[in-house]
């Protein structure tokens, strides 16, 4: 079973248009493996905000595989016990989206939102977007490129995981009071919670 941080770009304001995937795999308390493949949304519809944000232009994603040509070479049915994603609702919405627009059956996975992991191991920061708990770590980032905002929330899961002393990301998300969301074909129920029971 892999953990695996996912982090998605989208080209317009749907959450079905995904044009950038990033991942990060776990293994033990370090960041294995990692990918990044853009992808050709269906419509092809770029928008000038997203743009904005991304700098994913239309030239960029043409000749990429669309959504489940690059699910099936990136992930597969690689057997997932976890997913972590920073602001997750976003990223499990994209996901959940992409799926439904090819008729296909969502995966089976647990998740845990490392927004609500920041929150409660460092509540003192400003905010706890992705930027700004990169920057208090000493993550290095490149904002808004998937490839490297899968890779800092992979780092910033373990370094949580570190500061909490917890032996695993399952004991971190109980320890801070989270329930992990889940997603599968009986649906989705969101990642929940995050108040922490006592400082250490």
């Amino acid at each position: 079973m892999s953990i695996l941080a996912l982090d998605f770009e989208t080209a317009n304001e749907t959450r079905a248009s995904a044009c950038a995937l990033g991942l990060a795999w776990i293994e033990g308390t370090t960041v294995g493996k990692t990918d990044y493949r853009l992808i050709r949304p269906d419509p092809l519809r770029v928008q000038g905000m997203n743009v904005a944000i991304h700098g994913i232009l239309p030239e960029h994603v043409a000749d990429q595989p669309e959504f489940p040509t690059v699910w099936d070479a990136s992930v597969g049915n690689m057997p997932l016990s976890l997913v972590l994603a920073h602001n997750a609702a976003f990223d499990m919405s994209v996901l959940r989206a992409s799926f439904d627009l090819y008729g296909l059956s969502w995966p089976t996975f647990s998740y845990l939102c490392t927004v609500k992991v920041a929150r409660a191991v460092w509540p003192d920061l400003p905010d706890h977007r992705l930027s700004t708990v990169a920057r208090h770590l000493d993550v290095t980032l490149t904002h808004h490129h998937a490839g490297s905002d899968a890779l800092a929330c992979a780092r910033i899961a373990l370094l949580a995981m570190q500061q909490m002393g917890c032996a695993d990301l399952a004991s971190l998300a109980k320890d801070l009071n989270i329930t992990l969301g889940t997603i599968g074909p009986h649906g989705y129920i969101p990642c929940r919670g995050g108040a922490r029971r006592f400082r250490r």
